[in-house]
């Protein structure tokens, strides 16, 4: 059979369960930490106030370094993670200090050369606000950059402010377990691919856990979201980074981010970051063609001027939310049709990304999607009673007659 109608059948085997499965979800518009300033507002009277931020650290359309400044805050630096302030840096770029051009206040890069926050540079600060915009998968590095954040913190007895805002892949668990004995930026902490958790519910499960140090202690203050619950479908009003620019490319990135380790493009340098997988030695009938070019925020991609054939796996995007699991489809088949397959893996930084290398040798070994999403289902079982303890939302709800982990089959093995 080949991609192209395994493609298709595999389309309309998750639409028809996505009919079959799919609940209408409605719920009062949703309000994020930041937009609740009267709830943190009294903790930077008198203050000097340092900020981790980026181009999601909003107060509805104006940034919160702005709105802060409005009502007298004394704002006197700012930290920037991956991708920079204003977040237009490559992923993976050095982000450099600076000023911030619009207000003059000091930046502090915390991606680079420093991706821990050195404690020199909380000098003359009273108080820290973290409000960056997750998207729920373990190698999204802002996760990675909250944790150094609250270890330097802690160390020197500065009280950490948590913005809460939704995770719009929040709405379920799945995933390896990060297993490496290293911590990495892209693999921090032993949690599963999709943690299913708001950034401000895993900053406590860090520090609960004891995961930046047994003991750890940490002033750590919290201001979530209204009208959230993990069952939420929730629209990002601004991009998270440059190749998450739509809503389909967020749902998409938890399963596709392993392509960064393979010898498969999922479209960097073009208008559609993460909505399509393709290479140059993909099949020429392949319906969806591309030429990614170096372009602001995908400098160098991968197989850049060469045209690469693949598939436009947009629609996936849209229907992912009635899913509710990671799709290893796209990644078996790729690596079932690679004309050398011991070049598929760039296994160093795939192993990095899939938190070891259990799922690189079982798909190199021939295991089906079954066997692989069971070899994962007692230790998401065991994360998921972790998890719990921290949640500040209402969790969300099972698929009818099925546990809340889904051990499972895809809707085509069911």
């Amino acid at each position: 059979m080949t991609m192209k109608i395994r493609l298709l059948v595999y389309f309309l085997s998750v639409l028809f369960f996505t009919l079959l499965s799919s609940d209408v979800f409605a719920q009062e518009p949703i309000v994020v930490g930041a937009e609740r300033i009267n709830r943190y507002r009294p903790f930077l009277y008198g203050k000097n106030v340092a900020i981790v931020g980026n181009q999601t650290s909003r107060v509805g359309d104006v940034h919160l370094v702005d709105s802060l400044l409005s009502l007298d805050v004394n704002i006197v630096k700012i930290f920037a993670p991956e991708h920079g302030f204003r977040g237009t840096a490559d992923a993976g770029e050095h982000v450099s200090n600076g000023k911030d051009t619009k207000t003059g206040i000091p930046i502090v890069s915390l991606y680079g050369a420093n991706k821990e926050l050195p404690v020199e540079h909380l000098k003359g600060v009273d108080i820290v606000i973290f409000d960056v915009q997750d998207v729920g998968a373990r190698f999204y590095t802002y996760i990675s950059t909250l944790h150094y954040v609250m270890k330097s913190c802690g160390e020197v007895g500065i009280p950490l402010i948590v913005l809460d805002r939704p995770n719009p892949n929040g709405y379920f668990v799945d995933g390896p377990i990060n297993k490496l004995e290293k911590p990495s930026f892209v693999a921090m902490h032993p949690v599963p691919v999709v943690h299913g958790m708001t950034i401000a519910e895993y900053a406590q499960m860090v520090l609960g856990e004891g995961w930046i140090s047994p003991g750890f202690e940490l002033d750590l203050i919290v201001i979530p979201c209204e009208n959230y619950v993990h069952d939420s479908i929730y629209r990002l009003p601004v991009k998270p980074s440059p190749n998450l620019p739509t809503h389909a490319s967020i749902m998409l990135y938890p399963s596709l981010c392993f392509f960064e380790g393979t010898q498969v493009s999922i479209g960097r340098g073009t208008d559609r970051p993460f909505e399509m997988v393709g290479a140059p030695w993909f099949p020429t009938d392949a319906p969806y063609t591309f030429t990614p070019e170096s372009k602001p925020g995908a400098k160098y991609p991968k197989f850049e001027g060469e045209k690469c054939y693949g598939y436009d796996l947009e629609m996936f995007g849209r229907i992912a939310p009635q899913q509710r699991r990671l799709n290893l489809f796209w990644l078996m088949q790729s690596y079932e049709m690679a004309p050398d397959k011991k070049d598929f893996f760039k296994a160093d930084f795939f192993d990095l990304l899939a938190g070891g290398p259990q799922l690189r040798e079982m798909i190199e070994s021939g295991k089906n999607e079954a066997d692989i999403i069971e070899s994962w289902a007692e230790d998401l079982n065991q994360y998921l009673q972790i998890r719990k303890k921290y949640l500040l939302y209402k969790d969300f709800t099972p698929f009818k007659n099925e546990p809340q982990f889904r051990r499972g089959l895809s809707p085509s093995q069911k």
